[in-house]
């Protein structure tokens, strides 16, 4: 609301400053009517392409969520060099021999051994694929609702756009209107002082008449120049709505005397009319995720299951020259089940507050159908 503020306060001032000069000689002139002023709004609305994108943007959502359950791919790769091996401790009694000479191990004593090499490599590739999730499923739906949603917000922001560049331009014809009937006035007000002037000295008519007469003229003057800004603060508005910029020159092609409306439109007596307002369909989509989105909660409660194989390529040695010479291989498939037991009524809270999300939209559709 505060920035709808200045924005009017900026444009009511350029508005003052512009005066009678409405031509901008380095700007490009428009000379429209309302349909092609509509036409113009359509291409150039910035609230428009916002929702066009929104749209594009959702359709990248559906095939995010699509991916989830195709096959996930990794690589991996690492390199480790030891400055300092691990080190093992074996039973001292291994490593007796036969000589008599040596003396036979202490028992319970341990002798540190080190397995590792001292470089270690590996190379690998895991894949997994999800086989079934309640989540992924009703996440499918929701997608798709959300795809919905942004081409009803298209909608609604292009009915919107309509009302405001159709309310501009209307405006700016009334404006003009009314400064043709001062222009008209003022003429003949001004014809009427330049009599009565000539009568006051010669004696017909008293001072005060004549002064009657131009104070009349003053105010009409005084007028015309608040209707002159109106008229330009208009068609800067009118700009700005259909996304034109305010270098650019706006010419209005139409005049109000041209403008027929249609007076005889009788009140829609339908009780079901609110299922065609674009903001009842807006609602009952949202209302949609927002059970969708209850949905998704219980299913956390169902077991989910996937596959997943993995395949690797280990390097040792105690040289690094050496290291690649010889691999040894390792793969490994399988089925992993995961099975919600006890979250700490974590999703029994999340389940509560989703419907009581459902309700209050509801209760909100029931407002806009009342109204």
């Amino acid at each position: 609301m505060v920035k709808k503020s200045v924005f009017f306060i900026c444009l009511f001032t350029l508005a003052t400053f512009v005066g009678n000069a409405q031509v901008n000689p380095d700007g490009k002139t428009y000379q429209l009517n309302l349909q092609q002023c509509l036409e113009y709004a359509y291409a150039n609305n910035d609230s428009l392409k916002n929702a066009r994108l929104d749209i594009e943007s959702a359709n990248y959502k559906v095939k995010e969520t699509i991916g989830l359950g195709l096959p996930q791919v990794s690589g991996t790769a690492d390199f480790q060099d030891f400055l300092k091996s691990p080190v093992s401790l074996l039973p001292a009694e291994l490593f007796e021999d036969n000589d008599p000479a040596t003396p036979a191990a202490v028992p319970g004593t341990f002798v540190p051994v080190s397995f590792a090499q001292k470089y270690q490599s590996s190379l690998g590739i895991n894949v997994n694929q999800l086989l079934f999730s309640g989540t992924y499923l009703v996440g499918l739906q929701a997608s798709k609702t959300y795809k919905e949603l942004s081409q009803r917000n298209l909608t609604r922001t292009k009915i919107q756009t309509e009302v405001s560049v159709t309310k501009a331009y209307y405006q700016v014809l009334v404006n003009s209107e009314q400064l043709r009937l001062l222009d008209a006035n003022l003429n003949q007000i001004r014809k009427q002082l330049t009599e009565t002037t000539e009568l006051n000295k010669q004696g017909f008519v008293e001072k005060i008449d004549l002064d009657r007469i131009q104070v009349l003229v003053n105010n009409l003057s005084t007028t015309r120049e608040n209707t002159v800004r109106l008229l330009a603060l208009g068609i800067q508005l009118l700009k700005f709505q259909i996304g034109m910029p305010v270098t650019d020159n706006l010419i209005i092609t139409d005049k109000i005397a041209n403008i027929n409306l249609d007076l005889t439109t009788a009140i829609p007596t339908d009780t079901t009319a609110y299922r065609k307002r674009i903001e009842y369909g807006l609602l009952e989509t949202q209302r949609m995720l927002n059970e969708l989105d209850l949905k998704r909660i219980k299913s956390l409660a169902l077991p989910s299951l996937a596959a997943f194989g993995s395949s690797s390529y280990q390097y040792q040695n105690n040289r690094f020259r050496n290291l690649y010479d010889i691999k040894f291989p390792t793969t490994v498939v399988g089925l992993r089940l995961n099975v919600p037991i006890f979250s700490g009524f974590q999703r029994l809270n999340q389940e509560r507050q989703a419907k009581i999300t459902v309700l209050k939209t509801d209760n909100i559709l029931n407002t806009v159908k009342n109204g």
